[in-house]
């Protein structure tokens, strides 16, 4: 207790001489009396008092009259005056113990009752007792009490509860030196008082502005050196009981608490950090968890002071877990690093990225996720200023991982961050976009890894990439996202951009036939052709849920829809899934949908909602277009200013990419825009804008009988724009044109005028003329052919086999390829030429006179690839062209291959077409396959085209190798046995066949190397279980026939027979299947194999040819 008793004046007595106790006393003359005293013990100085006049009051007011008296006023004035008193004693009391203890038992009593609020009752008295308790410290007299530890917990205890009740900031900071005083003083600290203390760290409101809690913050600090030890052993005492009982709830609370001390009182913690240590070394998974978890949060903590330096045995032990045997251990690690991350110090900062990038690397999944995880909580500043672009690139690379778990989370991760980030990228902040603008192309690369990755993918663009608006009002500002994010894609992304989109899937799609299946379905209640009708449903539902990552969870999900049989839900799915449908009915269906299904069936909505991103147009629809039309045309006019800034190039040039796509996959899109595309095409100043509403015009026009352009003003132009001199103006009018009323005699008009001035045109003119005659064969074939001998000779003769002047180009020597638009116009038109014939010979496909138009063209584009891209032989064409033009002639030749007899003609020049997919242009060869792909995708190809897919295995860029086994994977999963056995599974032998015929073949072990990858290649995309024994059967049939050419071409194949012989084998071996006998008869193809002459020409191709196992 405080004391300040010092020598000076005559001490001064207690002039009071009044009884205080005594008979017939009312209530207003004992307030009256107290008070007095009260007034004058308070002006009374301790060190100036004479303490023998105050002997008859100091008894008289622990009387039980006094300190049990009902009147509250009677108790707050007693209690002010016992304060006075003890203060004028300091240090001594002039009380016995006991009578200590009920004095401080009546004032801790009066303040929990009493101090309730400034306008309460004897509020004076109250805040002065606390005051003299607070300043003088008297209330330490009762750690020397008996009763000390019972009377602490009730001091503890009722001021914490007092504390709550709002009261001035000076009554807290009086509350807190009372109790400060009192840990300072006593002996024993209760267990009871540091439940009371740790009870107020557990608030749910943990913040300064809660009043207990800043009660506890400010006894702790103060006492933090004595309350050192007390809070070790109440946290030992906790876990040690609580983990021997496995009750990990209360040892988990117990982490929960360390960590705010460490956060509010850090200097409490000194002897329970090294404890911490302890459990990080412990054997059980669940305390090293916790113990990292909160250690991870502790360090990230700055009011903890610098924490990694202050216990750097701890730091070193907690960095230690990020390799801890425990994959559970590891994953809380991470978790726990999410504060480091936001922490002032770089060096911390940055340490821990270094740390967080190698866990992406971790051998467990989990964990890899988990640090995906960790980022994808991140807020946009945090992202921004305190990780780096190459961590988030880290982060992206992960989307490539071979687990679904981290996949999903890698996407999640950076499309939330992309999407926290777009406003800032909408409004050009250069930091923004550098650090975020390159995530849409991570993603849309990821969509073409996998099957399996693709609905992850887009199910990401879908919720954070290029969300939907929530009420579809705004189409402008949905449709100017997609162009912002379509301004950081390249074509790659661009490419798988427009295949999630819907806009190039077939229509009525699959989707829709699953809608009229499930009506006719009606829940299982048929009425006619039962069978057949649930046969219908079970052949769309599997071929919809191939599409699917678990096809099998996709079909039940599927077939549980059709069995609700809720035709609200069919409708709104279809106007979900319409061409037709705006962004406002597509928003409000889609809304009402999620609903409906999710009261039907909650466990299919995941897959119906998939099934609704894949069937609709969610990314773009009809209602965008007037936005599309709107940045083409602000884009020109603000170059016609000079004026132009790269964004709004941008936004036109995606917006036209757009435009494109949709006029050549899904023309119908245009239905509600025709007059808006007739206005636009009037727009003669603005090139860009006509071109892409002429093309968007035709599409249009030819997919929808009845909405082409019928005012004379609007034929007039387009007559003009298929004179004029730009390629393109004049194609797409003609396509118009040729869709109008009157197209018969507006398309004879336009090819007398072409056939006429052809002779004099220039270059330019020249190749607009030609791709004008194109679209005319495409179109409207009776009005070419009617002048067809003179233009195809002029064509052939004047066009094709006019000489390119090299010394035009401005190309490096070296340079193969360069776009199709920048080569000189002759050039440009020659292409067009070999498209103007392909086109024709297949409109002639049906007639009787068509091999006589098909065998010339077909001569043509053989000798085309056989000069390397020359018409004739000796002609001097540039290299760049010559690219072009075998490229062309290639692709013709792919699609003349689509009719039976063109194909048959072709069959000699077979392999000389197939090898152009190992082209030296790399170009070429992506292009090639491209169109390949598409053509077998179609079906529209005979089977032995597919093996040209498996030629690509030496191709130098593995996109172009990952994009053919992709598409191998794929169709081979898909088809049903008919086709896989034709198109995949007997084409192995005219694979042998056709590498025998190679240039590059020969019988060294380098070269045999070569053939063994080509037979490796096919063997692991299309061997299984089942088939395996066929191929081998095949292979062994290669040496029962000789090679329709040249008996050198059947010594290699025989050779490669004996090289698949082993190749199988080992593949047998490696996937522990059997090779029985093939039981059935194969017939080989007798357009490249005959047989064997005589039984002597048998026995020596039974012998080896060529034997080393180190080529396999």
């Amino acid at each position: 207790m405080t004391q300040t008793r010092k020598g000076g004046n005559a001490p001064k007595k207690l002039k009071f001489s009044e009884k205080l106790v005594g008979k017939g006393l009312s209530t207003d003359a004992f307030l009256k009396k107290l008070k007095a005293l009260h007034e004058e013990l308070a002006s009374l100085e301790q060190e100036n008092v004479d303490t023998k006049s105050l002997s008859p009051v100091n008894r008289e007011l622990i009387s039980t009259s006094i300190l049990l008296h009902k009147d509250r006023g009677v108790k707050a004035y007693a209690a002010c005056c016992l304060s006075d008193l003890l203060r004028l004693f300091a240090p001594d009391a002039p009380y016995t113990s006991s009578e200590i203890q009920d004095i401080f038992e009546f004032f801790v009593k009066q303040l929990h009752i009493g101090l309730k609020g400034a306008d309460s009752s004897y509020y004076t008295q109250y805040y002065h007792l606390l005051e003299s308790l607070s300043t003088v410290k008297s209330v330490v007299l009762i750690c020397d009490l008996p009763q000390s530890e019972r009377l602490m917990t009730i001091f503890f205890r009722d001021f914490f509860e007092i504390v709550k009740r709002n009261l001035p900031k000076a009554v807290e900071m009086f509350l807190a030196e009372i109790l400060v005083a009192l840990i300072d003083e006593c002996q024993v600290l209760a267990v009871d008082v540091m439940e009371t203390i740790m009870k107020a760290f557990m608030d749910k409101d943990a913040s300064m502005e809660n009043s207990s809690y800043h009660l506890a913050v400010e006894v702790c600090n103060a006492t933090a050196d004595k309350l050192q030890r007390h809070v070790c052993q109440y946290f030992t005492d906790i876990i040690v009981s609580h983990s021997e009982a496995e009750d990990f709830d209360e040892v988990e609370k117990a982490h929960e608490l360390i960590k705010r001390l460490n956060h509010s009182c850090p200097s409490l913690l000194h002897n329970v950090v090294p404890q911490l240590d302890e459990e990080l070394k412990v054997e059980d998974v669940r305390l090293r968890q916790m113990a990292t978890q909160v250690l991870g949060e502790m360090f990230a903590d700055n009011a903890g002071g610098n924490l990694d330096k202050k216990y750097p045995n701890t730091w070193g032990l907690w960095l230690a877990r990020q390799k801890d045997k425990s994959p559970a251990v590891r994953v809380s690690f991470v978790e726990g690093c999410k504060g480091l991350l936001l922490h002032v110090r770089d060096d911390l900062r940055s340490s821990m990225e270094t740390v967080l990038k190698s866990k992406l690397f971790d051998p467990d999944e989990k964990v890899r996720a988990a640090v995906c995880k960790l980022y994808t909580n991140l807020d946009y500043e945090t992202a921004l200023h305190h990780v780096s672009e190459e961590m988030l690139h880290c982060i992206g690379e992960r989307t490539k991982d071979k687990k679904h778990i981290v996949r999903k989370e890698a996407l999640t991760c950076i499309a939330k961050l992309y999407s926290i980030a777009l406003p800032e990228i909408d409004n050009n902040d250069r930091h923004a976009i550098a650090h975020f603008s390159w995530i849409p192309q991570q993603i849309f690369h990821a969509i073409g890894t996998s099957l399996e990755v693709k609905p992850i993918a887009t199910k990401v663009v879908a919720e954070y990439v290029l969300p939907l608006p929530s009420k579809g009002d705004d189409a402008e500002a949905w449709t100017d996202q997609l162009l912002t994010t379509m301004s950081f894609l390249d074509e790659k992304a661009t490419n798988a951009l427009f295949g999630i989109s819907g806009l190039k899937a077939a229509r009525p799609s699959i989707f829709d036939r699953y809608i009229e299946a499930c009506i006719q379905h009606n829940g299982g209640v048929i009425d006619e052709n039962e069978a057949g009708v649930k046969r219908n449903l079970s052949m769309t539902i599997k071929q919809i849920s191939s599409l699917f990552h678990n096809p099998q969870t996709a079909a039940d999900d599927l077939q549980t829809f059709a069995n609700i049989n809720e035709q609200r839900l069919y409708k709104l799915l279809s106007t979900c899934i319409d061409a037709q449908t705006d962004l406002k009915a597509l928003v409000k269906a889609l809304g009402e949908f999620t609903r409906r299904t999710e009261q039907a069936n909650s466990s299919i909505l995941p897959t119906m909602l998939a099934f609704v991103r894949q069937a609709s147009l969610w990314i773009v629809n009809q209602s965008s277009v007037p936005t599309l039309i709107k940045r083409l045309r602000r884009a020109d006019a603000s170059a016609a200013s000079q004026n132009s800034n790269r964004r709004a190039d941008a936004a036109a040039d995606n917006a036209q990419k757009l435009l494109t796509v949709m006029s050549k996959h899904l023309p119908t899109i245009f239905k509600s825009h025709v007059s808006e595309l007739i206005k636009c095409i009037a727009e003669d100043a603005n090139a860009r804008l006509v071109e892409a509403c002429l093309q968007a015009l035709a599409a249009v026009s030819r997919a929808i009988n009845g909405v082409a352009p019928t005012d004379k003003r609007t034929l007039e132009r387009l007559m003009r724009f298929s004179r004029s001199p730009d390629p393109r103006h004049s194609k797409f009018a003609v396509r118009v044109i040729a869709n109008t009323s009157q197209s018969e005699d507006l398309c004879g008009q336009l090819e007398e005028y072409i056939c006429e001035s052809l002779k004099s045109a220039d270059p330019d003119l020249l190749l607009a003329h030609v791709a004008a005659l194109t679209e005319l064969v495409r179109s409207c074939p009776d009005a070419f052919e009617q002048k067809s001998d003179v233009i195809v000779e002029f064509l052939l003769k004047n066009t094709l086999m006019a000489e390119n002047d090299a010394d035009n180009m401005d190309v490096d020597e070296d340079t193969e390829w360069i776009p199709e638009n920048v080569l000189p116009s002759l050039a440009r038109a020659q292409v067009q030429c070999l498209k103007l014939f392909r086109f024709r010979c297949l409109k002639f496909s049906e007639s009787e006179s068509a091999m006589d138009v098909a065998r010339p063209v077909i001569k043509l584009l053989i000798a085309v690839l056989e000069n390397g891209g020359s018409p004739k032989a000796g002609m001097e064409i540039n290299p760049v062209v010559k690219s072009h033009l075998r490229l062309q002639a290639a692709k013709s030749l792919l699609c003349l291959s689509t009719v039976d007899a063109y194909a048959e003609e072709m069959t000699p020049n077979f392999s000389l077409l197939a090898f152009t997919i190992q082209d030296t242009c790399y170009d070429v060869r992506l292009r090639f396959l491209t169109k390949l792909i598409v053509l077998l995708h179609a079906r529209k190809l005979p089977p032995k085209y597919s093996l040209i897919l498996f030629l690509t295995v030496h191709d130098p860029e593995e996109e172009l190798k990952q994009k053919a086994a992709g598409f191998v994977a794929l169709a081979f999963r898909r088809s049903p046995p008919e086709y896989r056995l034709t198109h995949f599974e007997m084409i192995f032998i005219r694979l042998l066949h056709l590498l025998a015929h190679g240039a590059d073949f020969g019988l060294s072990e380098e070269s045999m190397k070569e053939q063994a990858a080509y037979i490796r290649n096919y063997v692991q995309s299309i061997a299984t279980a089942d088939n395996i024994s066929l191929l081998y059967h095949l292979a062994a049939k290669a040496k029962t026939v000789r090679d329709a050419e040249s008996h050198t071409y059947s010594e290699n194949l025989y050779a490669l027979s004996e090289l698949a012989h082993e190749v199988i084998k080992r593949h047998a071996k490696v996937h522990s299947w059997s090779l029985p006998s093939y039981p059935g008869k194969v017939k080989l193809p007798s357009d490249i194999f005959r047989p064997l002459p005589s039984p002597e020409a048998a026995n020596k191709a039974s012998h080896p040819f060529y034997r080393s196992a180190s080529c396999t």
